[in-house]
């Protein structure tokens, strides 16, 4: 069983930057892709980043691109999210998860609580 917990979330300007933390007990990380996403107020969750067990490949929506980065420190358990440039259209809660593959595909494993990030306009 894995638990994983966000952090650093929070409010800030539009053009500011967070740093988004997700921490991880009960089980090593390193063996698992791991994914950043989230949900805005009335609608889906929804794929922000993800990132390999080694942190040597890296995937990102393209409302992102450029402007977030995925990382990950296997011998702290986490992964992280630098989230720069942001605007109003960011904010949401913010989930991480880790990732297996089922059908060909990616999906949510364990799942964190989420942390809200609202940015003001």
């Amino acid at each position: 069983q894995v638990q994983l917990v966000e952090s650093g979330g929070g409010l800030v300007q539009a053009g500011g930057s967070l740093r988004l933390s997700c921490a991880a007990s009960g089980r090593t990380l390193s063996t698992y892709r791991m994914a950043w996403f989230r949900q805005a107020p009335g609608k889906e969750r929804v794929f922000v980043a993800a990132i390999s067990w080694s942190g040597g490949s890296t995937t990102y929506a393209d409302s992102v691109k450029g402007r977030f980065t995925v990382s990950r420190d296997n011998a702290k358990n986490t992964v992280y999210l630098q989230m720069n440039s942001l605007n109003t259209e960011d904010t949401a809660v913010y989930s991480c998860a880790a990732l297996v593959e089922r059908g060909g595909s990616w999906t949510g494993h364990y799942w964190g609580q989420g942390t809200q990030v609202t940015v003001s306009s």
